[in-house]
Parts: C-alpha cells; structure tokens; sequence
C-alpha cells in the first residue's frame, strides 16, 4: 500500500478517539454512518461535475483532482468507520488482475 494510504489510515484510526471539537474526522465520526455516507455522496457529485467540466484550462483539471482526494478521502473514512482497511480493497483489485470485466460483474450477479 501506497505511504500516503498507510499514513491516512493510521491517522483516521487515530481520529477515532479525538474530541469531536477538535477534528473533522473526530466530528464525522461522531455524527455517524449516514453523515459520513452523506459526504461520500456529496464529494461523489462533485467529482462527477468536475470531470465534467474537465475538458476545458488546466484549472479544471486540477479541481477534478482536488474532488477526487476529497472523495477518496471521504471514503476511507466510510471504511474506517465501519473497521475496514484500505487494504481490503487493494487486495480485491489486486483479484481482479487479468479477469474480464465483464466476467467479473457477471460472476457479481449470481
């Protein structure tokens, strides 16, 4: 797993345990699943319209960019929350090496 994985998820684990006042993610934490669900939706839309908007300056690509970290942010929190790893998804990409798409979303729909 990449460092800044590793370093994000140690700190979000740590984050667990900080005063809500303090922290963001102490304060998403504590208003729990669906908040924490609520901003994974919101920095999903705003990923999707940015590359939207991405065809256009350099600026455009850069807000892409920016959206995407906070939706992967927001996501890692989702996994931590719930006391999953950002390993566990590595390891099932890494699965999906040298399988179809196509075959691998079939073998979902069994």
């Amino acid at each position: 797993m990449s460092d800044v994985l590793t370093k994000l998820a140690r700190m979000l684990e740590q984050r667990k345990s900080a005063d809500a006042e303090d922290s963001y993610v102490a304060s998403l934490y504590a208003k729990g699943l669906n908040k924490i669900l609520e901003k994974v939706g919101e920095e999903a839309t705003e990923t999707i319209l940015a590359a939207k908007d991405c065809q256009g300056p350099e600026e455009t690509k850069n807000q892409l960019i920016h959206e995407t970290a906070d939706l992967w942010f927001h996501t890692l929190v989702m996994l931590s929350h719930l006391n999953l790893q950002p390993e566990q998804v590595l390891e099932e990409l890494e699965k999906r090496f040298n399988i179809s798409g196509i075959a691998e979303k079939a073998s979902r729909q069994d």
